[in-house]
């Protein structure tokens, strides 16, 4: 495989599609702590970069030893990505939903519940999961050109959920406890659209 302009041109473009989803949760944990510091925005988007360099080249290996047993596995991907963005994107409405109702008004930006590591970790394998499949269609690099390819994949969504982070946080503070709600909508209706492109793609 030669790693020529059209290779990384082709990996930048591939790694914005798959940072899509990384970005409106990065845009929706924003919103939710609006006064969220820059280290953290960065580790945010640090892990969703992380993940997206992790999953294709997890897909590559597993066709490279185990295809039969990875296309079986395939059909349950929807279904991971849509229970774990339901539950974090649930959570974060009730949570937008009780500050109203306790206070009336807008709620005070510092009791705003912080995003969990291990909530973190939910977000990053829910949008990553289907990058998986990225496994099969670089299945003929060989282990150096796949490596280079999840790399870039990694940079692109680290800065798109960097600018996803900072941007919801900018909204976040104007909208006040309705972020949160915004957000956990957001976290679903993106749980929905990655399971009804998966169930679609296997009819």
């Amino acid at each position: 495989m030669v790693l020529n302009f059209l290779f990384f041109f082709n990996s930048i473009l591939l790694g914005v599609g798959l940072a899509m989803d990384a970005f409106s949760v990065s845009l929706a944990n924003g919103m939710n702590d609006p006064r969220m510091e820059r280290g953290r925005a960065v580790l945010i988007a640090g892990t969703f970069g992380a993940f997206q360099a992790v999953m294709p080249m997890a897909g590559w290996i597993l066709v490279h030893t185990a295809a039969e047993k990875f296309g079986s596995f395939r059909k349950f991907i929807p279904w991971i990505a849509l229970f774990l963005l339901c539950w974090i994107g649930g959570k974060m409405l009730a949570e937008g939903i009780r500050d109203r109702k306790q206070s009336g008004k807008d709620a005070d930006p510092e009791k705003t519940a912080k995003l969990g590591f291990r909530m973190l970790l939910a977000q990053g394998i829910a949008t990553s999961i289907d990058a998986l499949s990225v496994g099969f269609t670089i299945a003929d690099y060989d282990w150096r050109a796949a490596l280079v390819e999840s790399l870039l994949i990694a940079l692109t969504t680290f800065s798109v959920c960097t600018a996803g982070v900072l941007l919801g946080r900018k909204f976040g503070t104007l909208l006040s406890w309705r972020a949160s709600i915004l957000g956990g909508v957001i976290l679903i209706a993106i749980g929905i659209e990655i399971f009804l492109k998966g169930i679609l793609s296997f009819g």
